[in-house]
């Protein structure tokens, strides 16, 4: 994914007791660090503990959950869902334990980007931020459209796109008001996300128990939905198809990472947030997952319906598409919220290395770069024109690529911790001086990046997603062409001036 990381590139290790705004750079000589003031467009730490907490769930928890999770259940079956939603956790999980390590030694915003950038190579770092900066924005405009067409349901008479431009309004508006304002926006349409998850398992496990009665059963179902009709009801291989839609419902996680230059005490915050992940995974996804295969047959999960509404409808509950609109709505406004800002850092993140014009880094008083975020707001809008004006063609194409970028993210973050740990011990330093380490180095790392990248070549065997992969792969050649043709310009500059 590129090359090795140059020595002269600066580091913010914060984990040796710097302090942000300082950088350092490895003296080639002695083999320590020398620290220098750095210029730049400075954020501003304004998130607490119980933001990051919430962003770091509702960064998760969305439409792949609350409306994916039928698919992956029709299609792997029952058994073979749960087990799909497991393997995702897992590789979650190792991916935030190679993220934490980076995150706590250098909280910068960006994250990833600049990891990818200093550990494995400024193409790579370049291409890393570009696939997540597309990611968000291409959600951005499916979100805004998802949106619109909640309400539509509700009030039938009024045009779709009144809905999307108020709700754009509203996101826009949280992210430039101050990060403290979106944190604080987001921590609510979290919270919402997350009690009604919580009020599905514990109604969904009384249902199975026979506490509540569910129609079409004439007794408690307990778990036969599970295994009815086998274990595998579409043959093992379904357990893998369905890993690369797991992996985009499981995206979000690495937020965390994005957020780390604009939260208060990173390294006490970060730590904590990562080390509860694949518990709230566990508990949130597998839980979820377990009470709709054990009440849903595996035939009638599906896309066009949310299993949660089927779930809910079954037992009785009042109002209960009505009540799960509004809960989808949250979280898709979450999702928007969250997607806004992370694609509005990694634009930031990119000036401030110097890789795109500098003027995306400005920021305003209140430590909002405002450039950065009219662009991320224009890229959502031009994904949402294309959905209806290019849907078979630009948009289709867009999709496909943002799909896969996530796992592409989580490589590069197990590839820059495996050469950060060699690189720090290597510079004279020792294991035991960074604040939070990765386990079992470097098994952990190799296995989050080998499992990643399994899950990106195994969609090779589903014919109605093998085209993501042929879009990306142009796609990433075209994104290193792109920077490397800058790079030669410009030295091709350099030597005509002097």
């Amino acid at each position: 994914m590129g090359g090795t990381a140059k020595k002269a590139r600066p580091y913010n290790f914060v984990g040796m007791g710097f302090f942000s705004g300082i950088s350092c750079r490895k003296s080639i000589v002695d083999g320590g660090f020398k620290m220098e003031k750095k210029q730049e467009h400075n954020l501003k730490r304004r998130m607490e503990a119980r933001h990051l907490l919430m962003i770091s769930l509702g960064g998760v928890i969305g439409t792949g959950l609350f409306l994916s999770s039928g698919y992956t259940i029709h299609e792997a079956g029952p058994v073979g869902a749960i087990l799909a939603y497991a393997i995702g956790a897992v590789v979650v999980y190792l991916v935030m334990l190679c993220l934490g390590e980076l995150a706590v030694a250098m909280p910068q915003t960006g994250s990833f980007h600049v990891y990818a950038d200093k550990f494995i190579g400024p193409g790579t770092g370049f291409t890393v931020a570009i696939l997540y900066w597309l990611t968000w924005t291409v959600a951005l405009g499916s979100e805004f459209t998802a949106a619109g067409l909640i309400m539509h349901t509700w009030f039938p008479h009024s045009p779709t796109w009144i809905w999307s431009l108020l709700f754009m309004i509203v996101i826009f508006t949280s992210n430039a008001l101050s990060v403290r304002f979106f944190a604080e926006t987001e921590f609510w349409f979290s919270s919402i996300k997350v009690i009604a998850i919580i009020a599905f398992i514990i109604i969904g496990a009384l249902a199975i128990c026979g506490v509540i009665p569910i129609k079409g059963y004439s007794h408690a179902p307990l778990f036969k939905n599970l295994y009815g009709e086998g274990l595998f009801p579409n043959g093992f291989k379904g357990v893998f198809t369905t890993m690369l839609t797991v992996n985009f419902a499981f995206s979000g996680t690495e937020l965390i990472g994005v957020t780390a230059g604009e939260t208060k005490d990173p390294e006490k915050n970060i730590p904590k947030a990562i080390r509860t992940t694949l518990l709230r995974l566990v508990i949130f996804f597998i839980g979820s997952i377990i009470v709709m295969a054990a009440l849903i047959p595996w035939q009638k999960a599906g896309v066009n319906q949310s299993p949660f509404v089927l779930v809910f409808k079954s037992i009785g509950l009042p109002f209960a598409g009505d009540l799960m609109n509004f809960v989808v709505l949250t979280a898709i406004l979450s999702a928007a919220n969250s997607g806004l800002y992370a694609s509005t850092r990694m634009l930031w993140s990119l000036a401030h290395e110097k890789m795109i014009p500098a003027h995306y880094a400005k920021t305003n008083r209140r430590g909002v770069p405002i450039t950065a975020l009219l662009a991320s707001m224009l890229g959502g809008i031009l994904a949402l024109i294309s959905s209806v004006v290019a849907a078979s063609t630009v948009y289709l194409v867009l999709v496909s690529i943002s799909g896969l970028a996530v796992v592409i993210v989580w490589m590069a973050i197990a590839l820059s911790e495996i050469n950060f740990r060699k690189q720090w011990l290597k510079s004279g330093h020792t294991v035991a001086e960074l604040k939070f380490k990765t386990p079992w180095y470097p098994f952990i790392p190799w296995t989050a990046f080998i499992m990643s990248m399994l899950s990106c070549v195994l969609i090779v065997f589903d014919p109605t997603q093998r085209s993501a992969l042929f879009y990306m792969i142009p796609f990433l050649i075209a994104c290193y062409a792109v920077y490397y043709g800058k790079k030669a310009l410009k030295r091709r500059g350099e030597k005509a001036d002097s």
